[in-house]
């Protein structure tokens, strides 16, 4: 191998909606960074993804902001066209395009990445099993049915059942009750940047429930960075955030909020299950030289204790204001908003999905019969 060729950068193409970014984007956008150098990532617009999809939950602009925030982008392309062309891989002067193996198509059933798979230009890497935004908007969709509403009593007949028949169901939320995500010590690690701070870094220290993580999240996580050098996360455990949002929160379950914090590029570690009230043990522990809150509202503890009650007698607190007011809650009343909309995208989906599954599956079937 030539100089020339060693020093070759590699640059890497990943498009898509990106529509509620999840760990299951980033996981998708880290092993294709993994591939090359550098990753641009190419986002559809609200229209195009309306003309072959369905309406998205988000709008363009949030989207391109969610991408941007991942940590293994490298650039992000605005308004990519939805079927990927080598036209469009020679302008940004990609080596090649990597997806999912799950398939994705146009409204008239065209696989979008059948031009550059014949021309060799195409890697695939492993979809991330158990999430998807058709199953997150599902689950939102759910909180609409009151039968679906489950208590302490409910989760524990389903915990013992789940035992009697010798599953592990650990990695379900007792609220949503449908996640089939089932973490890894070795996922958290592929998410984590792995470093510990320096010693004169200052620590920035911040907690929630950080569900469904969105553009509010990012924007006030950025602010937040600005406040110091290594930023910890605090991720509350299900029961608690369940505790003081009620209903089926949260949607996503703390294995999935771990993935999907650490995903974001200005966050270096998480502390998972964190106490709702910042203590000074943890303050001292962490060496945290300033707590973080936003402006949402958050209940006292017990009804009586103010969460951030120590570092605000400690002199380090600051309550931040990042200009963004989304919550999950927001994202939540646009899905029950436009519910028969996303009902019908997501079984239209489906059905595509799965005739064009069988319809691959017995094309090679014929293959090994010929």
């Amino acid at each position: 191998m030539s100089d020339n060729e060693e020093k070759k950068e590699i640059r890497v193409w990943c498009d898509g909606c990106y529509d509620m970014v999840h760990f299951g984007h980033a996981n998708s956008l880290r092993q294709a960074k993994a591939l090359g150098h550098k990753l641009i990532v190419g986002v559809h617009t609200d229209e195009e993804i309306k003309k072959h999809k369905g309406p998205p939950v988000f709008t363009q602009e949030e989207r391109y902001k969610m991408v941007r925030g991942i940590k293994w982008v490298d650039d992000v392309v605005e308004g990519a066209p939805y079927v990927t062309t080598l036209e469009t891989l020679d302008k940004y002067n990609c080596d090649f395009c990597v997806h999912g193996d799950d398939i994705t198509m146009t409204a008239d059933g065209v696989d979008t990445y059948q031009i550059v798979k014949d021309a060799d230009r195409y890697k695939e890497v492993s979809r991330t099993e158990g999430i998807s935004t058709t199953d997150l908007v599902g689950r939102m969709l759910l909180l609409t049915k009151n039968h679906f509403r489950q208590g302490e009593k409910e989760y524990a007949i389903e915990k013992e059942g789940s035992s009697n028949l010798g599953q592990d169901h650990s990695a379900r939320s007792p609220w949503t009750g449908c996640s089939q995500f089932l973490p890894t010590t070795q996922k958290i690690i592929q998410f984590s940047d792995g470093k510990s701070p320096k010693p004169d870094d200052k620590i920035v220290y911040v907690a929630g429930a950080f569900d469904l993580f969105h553009v509010g999240h990012l924007d006030f996580l950025e602010q937040a960075r600005k406040h110091g050098d290594y930023l910890i996360v605090g991720l509350h455990t299900d029961p608690v955030v369940n505790k003081y949002k009620g209903s089926n929160y949260p949607i996503m379950n703390i294995h999935e909020r771990v993935l999907s914090v650490l995903a974001c590029k200005y966050v270096n570690e998480v502390v998972i299950g964190a106490p709702y009230s910042v203590t000074e043990e943890l303050v001292r522990h962490f060496k945290v030289g300033v707590v973080c809150h936003g402006q949402t509202e958050l209940p006292m503890e017990n009804g009586v204790h103010d969460p951030y009650a120590v570092p605000k007698m400690m002199g380090k607190f600051i309550s931040i204001d990042s200009g963004n007011t989304m919550t999950t809650e927001k994202i939540v009343e646009r899905i029950i908003k436009h519910r028969i909309e996303f009902e019908e995208r997501n079984s239209k989906k489906e059905k595509k999905e799965i005739e064009a599954y069988e319809a691959m599956t017995k094309a090679k079937q014929n293959e090994k019969a010929g």
